[in-house]
């Protein structure tokens, strides 16, 4: 009789910000994760939260030994968990953004050790509309190819960090896009990506009204990607 895997081990660093309080709580749900630490910038009130181990940032190195590390924190503390990845040979999943160039570089040495993902979106449906808009960029050579961006008003950055990623997959299949923002409400975010030419339009569009898909992209992620061979992945490569 074959035995059941084993559940992948994780650590998840930034484990106070919001991201990081969504995948603790919706890691709970899942029978094929257990949470080994939960590291914060301060020094934690318990060590012990409904059994996760938590730890602040300078005590990592006394983290437990985990498959994958899941990273929302800030650019001042991206560089020692990737580090410690690299020196225990763990995969890691992160969405921190405002990376220097530096740390860009500092992430491309290490996926020669590690497997390794980055990504501004962990929503599995913008990976699949990443894959349809490169495809039909480069099925419809000459058509324009225009993306809308939709966020709540506290949203700073324009475009967003996933239009451009969007606009990179359609300039992968030949296409030249244009940006449009709109600040609106408390829109969760919503992309909308067009291609038009002479008669005819194609509209392919992806709405969030939940934040917690990001989270749950985020531990899809962070299982397919535990325990593979090192290299730089796209979420679109661990969608199944």
């Amino acid at each position: 009789m074959n035995e059941a895997p084993q559940p992948i081990r994780i650590l998840i660093h930034g484990a106070s910000g919001r991201m990081g309080q969504a995948l603790l709580r919706l890691a709970e749900e899942r029978d094929d994760i257990v949470v080994v630490a939960a590291v914060s910038r301060s020094q934690p009130a318990q060590r012990v939260v409904e059994g996760v181990a938590h730890f602040a940032v300078s005590e990592l190195a006394g983290a437990p030994e985990f498959d994958a590390a899941i990273d929302f924190s800030l650019p001042e503390g991206f560089d020692a968990i990737l580090q410690l990845c690299a020196e225990r040979g763990a995969a890691l999943v992160s969405g921190t953004t405002g990376l220097e160039v530096a740390q860009r570089d500092a992430m491309a040495a290490a996926s020669t050790r590690i497997p390794l993902l980055w990504a501004a979106n962990f929503s599995l449906g913008v990976a699949v509309l990443s894959e349809l808009v490169e495809r039909a960029a480069a099925a419809l050579p000459g058509w324009d190819c225009d993306i809308v961006e939709s966020h709540h008003v506290h949203k700073k950055d324009a475009p967003s960090g996933t239009a451009l990623a969007l606009g990179a997959s359609a300039e992968q299949g030949g296409a030249q896009p244009r940006y449009q923002s709109l600040r609106a409400g408390d829109i969760v975010g919503e992309h909308f990506v067009q291609f038009t030419t002479l008669g005819e339009r194609i509209e392919l569009n992806h709405r969030a009204t939940n934040r917690d898909i990001f989270a749950r992209g985020a531990l899809h992620a962070a299982v397919r990607l535990a325990r593979r061979a090192p290299g730089s992945y796209r979420l679109r490569d661990l969608l199944s």
